[in-house]
């Protein structure tokens, strides 16, 4: 019997609002609301919690309660990013309340990732990267009582270094992207391995199938429009392997698929359009980890970073021009100055700058990955989301190096100010 392994990303961030340098002269506000849109961000989740999150998580519980006394329940999984999580508490405590009926039906597993969805795995040191993480545990266990065993990267961001780092925090298995250049050509990415030199268990989204419907569901040219349950179910069944891992962004659903594309009615319907197939059946993460056997080793080195963005699935939809190089470095080397600070809040709004949507923004390739950064984003351009950034840590960094200087908690030397 084949697993079907359904997992969706829940994630916002905390956007950066318009910053111009002079604003910052005598300004004794929370750098929170000089730094970031709070009116934009809570009025991005109260439209995107309207048009998907609700209407979603009310079939997915729906579904999950319909099935609950078969043989075959219908299992799916979710990621919860920790800005996500800070949104909800704010400004949509019946969206946690949601997730939280989830995790009490027994039927949804929530896996791990960094709280901040950063880039901080592509540190050289990983310690904050690690701290992040610790962070998302101790939230997931508090808000809604669960711990997985399963990691999920920032944008399923993978390479050796962070596998070994994973496993080394006490994860049995992790999720990324099944792209070919992995798999030897041979492989399928319908087959559970594991990193080579070590026992974590790799997850492999087939991105295909994935893709049909988080791209191409609403796309009336495409030759399989209209996309059915029934006839998606069909393929699923065909698909040889242990396991069909489809992955992605639960956003999918009512905000970059509209509802009158019927992808309501779909994800309505799917669940038991699928178990209309003897040899099919729902899997969490951990289950399909635990029931099969590695079939052979992953090994990605860092210079061939893998991730589930753009045609290249790899690093460069972040770090793939000098614009978004500069800001990284410049972002990554303030770590020792925030934790120097010991002031909670520099740390909180630091980790709010790692968010890799800010570096996202600044992309600037061209054709349809060029279309998909643009939709996401908020500001007019890339260039202007990437001068907007350094405008913002220049002044952030600033506001450090004055606040121990004026604490005298570390000799700060000129060549460290600059």
């Amino acid at each position: 019997m084949t697993s079907v392994c359904l997992y969706f990303q829940v994630h916002q961030p905390f956007r950066l609002r318009w910053f111009w340098p002079t604003e910052s002269e005598n300004y004794h506000g929370k750098l929170e609301d000089l730094y970031f849109d709070t009116g934009l961000n809570e009025f991005t989740l109260n439209k995107v919690a309207s048009k998907c999150y609700h209407r979603a998580n009310e079939l997915i519980l729906n579904s999950v309660d319909y099935f609950k006394g078969d043989k075959r329940k219908f299992k799916l999984s979710y990621s919860l990013s920790g800005t996500f999580l800070d949104q909800c508490e704010r400004w949509d405590k019946d969206l946690l309340d949601e997730f939280k009926q989830m995790a009490d039906s027994g039927c949804v597993e929530f896996l791990s990732e960094t709280y901040y969805h950063s880039l901080s795995s592509l540190f050289e040191d990983r310690t904050e990267f690690c701290e992040q993480v610790s962070l998302h545990r101790q939230a997931m266990k508090d808000l809604l009582g669960v711990k997985s065993d399963v990691f999920r990267n920032t944008e399923l961001l993978y390479h050796d270094g962070i596998a070994q780092e994973v496993e080394g925090m006490g994860f049995k298995a992790i999720v990324t992207e099944g792209v070919e250049r992995i798999l030897d050509g041979w492989r399928s990415p319908n087959h559970v391995y594991k990193r080579k030199g070590g026992k974590l268990k790799v997850l492999l989204r087939n991105y295909k199938l994935s893709d049909d419907i988080g791209y191409r569901f609403g796309a009336k040219g495409w030759s399989e429009h209209p996309l059915t349950a029934e006839k998606y179910s069909s393929w699923l069944s065909q698909t040889p392997g242990d396991t069909v891992n489809i992955f992605m962004d639960y956003e999918t659903f009512g905000e970059h698929q509209w509802e009158d594309t019927g992808i309501f009615w779909f994800l309505g319907s799917l669940p038991g359009e699928v178990l209309k197939w003897d040899n099919l059946e729902f899997a969490t993460p951990s289950e399909v980890v635990k029931k099969y056997e590695s079939v052979g080793d992953i090994s990605v080195p860092y210079y061939e970073t893998v991730s589930w963005a753009d045609l290249e699935r790899d690093a460069s939809a972040w770090l793939g021009n000098h614009m978004q190089q500069l800001n990284f470095t410049k972002i990554k080397s303030m770590e020792s100055l925030v934790k120097k600070s010991g002031n909670p809040e520099y740390l909180r709004l630091y980790r709010y700058l790692l968010t890799g949507d800010h570096f996202y923004y600044m992309c600037t390739k061209s054709l349809a990955d060029g279309d998909v950064h643009k939709y996401f984003s908020h500001h007019g351009n890339p260039f202007d989301a990437g001068l907007n950034y350094m405008a913002i840590i220049s002044d952030f960094k600033e506001r450090l190096i004055n606040n121990l200087r004026r604490k005298k908690k570390v000799k700060v030397s000129p060549k460290n100010a600059e």
